[in-house]
């Protein structure tokens, strides 16, 4: 049987502390599973598309948006 504690905290020293209101619960030597939700930064990589949204590319001899809907 599967039963699920939820807690949040921070990582110290590449440590995850455990309230001490869950210690009892959690055993030395228990086999647990644990799954990390993180909240990401604002700093999103951007990426080729990204670029390419922002700065298109101008391609000699190819039609425009405009150009192709009003023929």
């Amino acid at each position: 049987m599967l039963n699920a504690i939820e807690f949040q905290a921070k990582i110290q020293n590449g440590l995850i502390h455990i309230p001490d209101e869950y210690k009892q619960e959690l055993g030395e030597g228990d086999d647990i599973k644990v799954i990390v939700l993180m909240t990401k930064k604002s700093s999103k990589k951007r990426d080729i598309i990204d670029e390419l949204t922002e700065n298109p590319i101008q391609v000699d001899g190819v039609f425009s948006r405009e150009e192709i809907y009003n023929r």
